[in-house]
């Protein structure tokens, strides 16, 4: 049995409800791996998902694309790749509580803008509001992390960025209206998020087992799309008590798992559409030297 741990971006979620299913149905079991989920709240972030990876903490991170482009392209190169992207298309957005002055994001000027502190979000935040017509000078604050949403909530802050299917169905069951911008609106050819990120090194030594990971939890998203109630009560069992009903969850799921792809390209990334994001990084000044999808992403492990 080979043992296994992945760095998850969030306390357990939806978007991780494929990891869970493998493991707790013995998806992973079947093809010899025991896999252990590292969740952020056990050290309140203080270390990233990605940096555990660094630190040979984990064998995989959940991560947005940028971090692998950060740790690639940083003063010590880490040399890492993604391996496979959750969903086929982008389902965040920066949001707001919907209001009469914030009717698109050029209004975000001189609005507070509450940030997770990655390494191109503040640019990307404010490349959209220039592209809507804007100046961008938006306000940018850094709250902890696992409390980003409640600042929007609470009137400390403007705008934030989100799941539209965590944050964004909790806001709609809630009644709490939003004025959502999407990437792809605004000129932002915004690539995958999150993807699994793993070290070329680990990923040649232990090939076959990668693999075997990536088809467990392939198994387990796809389970989970066709098993939606099922699902949620496994996933259940992985949250603080009472922190989400059944209801909030399972319409989550619902809407998550139609971004999933199937049998044929769960997992997959489209060269293309990552290097026009790479090209876009390149163009606006982000990174100094032009990069290319191949060394950053690969779908070999598939």
């Amino acid at each position: 049995m080979h043992s296994l741990k992945i760095a998850l971006d969030w306390t357990v979620n939806t978007n991780h409800i494929g990891f869970v299913v493998a493991k707790e149905l013995g998806f992973y079991q079947d093809l010899g791996i025991a896999l252990d989920l590292v969740t952020p709240d056990q050290d309140d972030y203080q270390v990233t998902p990605a940096k555990k990876l660094e630190l040979g903490q984990v064998d995989f991170a959940l991560c947005p694309m940028e971090s692998v482009l950060s740790y690639r392209t940083k003063a010590k190169p880490f040399a890492v790749k993604a391996i496979a992207a959750l969903f086929k298309s982008d389902i965040s957005a920066i949001v707001t509580l919907k209001r009469a002055d914030v009717r698109s994001p050029k209004d975000l000027d001189g609005k507070i803008y509450a940030s997770y502190q990655a390494r191109y979000e503040d640019h990307i935040v404010k490349e959209m509001i220039k592209n809507d017509g804007g100046k961008g000078n938006i306000k940018i604050t850094y709250p902890a992390k696992l409390g980003i949403w409640n600042t929007l909530l609470e009137g400390t802050a403007d705008a934030t960025w989100i799941f539209d299917n965590w944050e964004g169905v909790e806001a709609a069951r809630n009644g709490v209206a939003l004025s959502t911008f999407k990437m792809e609106d605004f000129g932002i050819p915004y690539s995958y998020s999150p993807v699994i990120m793993a070290s070329e090194d680990k990923m040649n030594k232990l090939q076959a087992i990668y693999r075997a990971f990536l088809q467990a939890s392939k198994k387990g998203f796809l389970h989970a799309a066709a098993n939606p109630l099922q699902v949620v009560k496994i996933m259940e069992a992985y949250m603080p008590s009472g922190s989400h009903d059944l209801g909030f969850l399972l319409d989550s799921q619902l809407y998550t798992s139609q971004y999933y792809g199937d049998e044929a390209n769960w997992g997959q990334m489209d060269m293309a559409k990552v290097q026009e994001y790479l090209d876009w990084i390149y163009a606006k000044g982000l990174e100094v030297s032009e990069l290319s999808a191949k060394d950053l992403v690969t779908n070999a492990l598939l």
